[in-house]
């Protein structure tokens, strides 16, 4: 009998929680799979005591035994991997096997420049609000085809003969429009080829490990990072991600068939958070989104930025339903609405005089839309230490009803707390 094969999908903008989600199935799975996305991305986990932050490890390292997979549609960032394995392995808490994907795009340092000068050249007010980490521009070469691999840092002629490439071009880039000093070729070329024996005795085959492991009937678990609505071609663009976020991502990321995914979980807030710019139609104001910020703890895992924070959006969740095939809902902190007297909750836009109840990514839209809120009310009492849904507070659990009646998808997981143990199953 073959295996099966889930996913944690993001269906907000990030940060959603879904390292905390995918560490809380990863004891039942063998393989995790992370599909794209690069070290943009920041999953949180604490378990036994301690907090991990994972931007390109798979969150099922902490469990021995498991294969993880780092698969073809990240773009890995050679220095920043190598800080999280070493990371791991002075905690000796390195458990599970990695497979690196010898296909997977590297993220090289001059990516990380021009993403900064990209950003600087939009001027104020037309940035996206990238985390400077290199992942557009990285993405940008491998559909220009001039990417570099990580199956090239282990052939000393074929990065030579790539990296001259690039840099001849991209120096272009740097002198004469950007107006920055040239990158040199002995200082990449060099740190490059130790990024390369380092991560060597890791790299294989990500999409032919996964295709054995389903041979030979284990599970499968797709990591998601960021969310559907960074999605490149079905979140807010432009403000949005370099990748496909979405579970058909998955698909392409981690090189396995469509119709090989049973099961597609994605994860929610309770609330809504997203980091830099773009539109958000629930941002509430200042002093709810510090109320919610600051019990959220809703400071960015990667680059530290406070999070913009709002209430929770039905009509773009029901969008994540529809584009990601969704069969359940994992919904997180829910602790954190705890003490809000008022809970609204968007059921609808308001655009132009028009209820409109379809949600539609572009900027121009967006922009123009006003939240139709139906309020709920709130509840005072603690739920960090509820362990099934019967124990949850009455307004908690209408509130999560609700969720589940909009969407028409049951909601099988709710996260009343950071730690491991802090969460209630209802069929996940």
């Amino acid at each position: 009998m073959k295996g099966k094969v889930e996913a944690i999908i993001g269906t907000q903008w990030g940060d959603e929680g879904k390292g905390r989600v995918v560490d809380a199935v990863a004891s039942r799975v063998d393989v995790v799979v992370r599909y794209q996305g690069g070290a943009n991305a920041g999953h949180t986990v604490m378990a036994e005591g301690e907090t991990y932050i994972f931007h390109l490890l798979p969150s099922g390292m902490l469990y021995p035994g498991k294969t993880c997979v780092i698969g073809n549609g990240v773009v890995v960032d050679p220095q920043q991997l190598i800080e999280e394995l070493e990371g791991l392995q002075e905690k000796g808490k390195d458990r599970a096997r990695l497979v690196l994907s010898g296909n997977a795009h590297v993220v090289m340092p001059y990516h990380k420049v021009l993403d900064g000068m990209e950003e600087r050249f939009r001027g104020t007010g037309k940035r996206i609000g990238t985390t400077r980490r290199g992942i557009g521009p990285c993405y940008m070469d491998k559909v220009a085809r001039r990417g570099i691999r990580v199956e090239d840092l282990l052939g000393p002629d074929v990065l030579r003969e790539k990296l001259t490439f690039n840099l001849e071009y991209d120096n272009l880039l740097l002198t004469r429009i950007y107006e920055e000093s040239p990158l040199s070729f002995g200082e990449i070329y060099d740190q490059a080829l130790t990024w390369g024996e380092k991560l060597a005795p890791y790299v294989g085959d990500g999409s032919l490990v996964i295709y054995r492991a389903i041979e030979a009937g284990d599970t499968v678990l797709l990591e998601g990072a960021q969310g559907t609505l960074l999605d490149l071609d079905h979140g807010t663009y432009p403000y949005v991600t370099s990748s496909n976020a979405i579970g058909g991502g998955g698909c392409t990321g981690a090189g396995i068939g469509p119709v090989q995914i049973t099961r597609m979980t994605g994860v929610a807030k309770a609330y809504c958070t997203r980091v830099g710019s773009g539109p958000f139609p629930t941002e509430a104001d200042e002093e709810s989104a510090n109320r919610l910020r600051d019990r959220g703890g809703e400071y960015g895992a990667t680059t530290g930025r406070p999070r913009r924070c709002g209430w929770l959006d039905l009509v773009a969740l029901k969008h994540a339903v529809r584009v990601n095939g969704l069969t359940g809902i994992a919904l997180t902190k829910l602790d954190v609405l705890s003490g809000e007297k008022k809970l609204p909750v968007c059921v609808a836009y308001s655009h132009e005089g028009r209820r409109v109840e379809d949600f539609k990514g572009g900027y121009s839209f967006l922009e123009k839309v006003k939240p139709v809120y139906k309020e709920f009310e709130g509840w005072e009492e603690d739920t960090s230490n509820c362990k099934n849904f019967d124990s949850l507070p009455e307004q908690a659990r209408k509130y999560v009803e609700f969720i589940e009646k909009e969407t028409g998808v049951p909601v099988v997981f709710i996260g009343v707390g950071p730690k491991r143990e802090q969460m209630i199953r209802r069929g996940l």
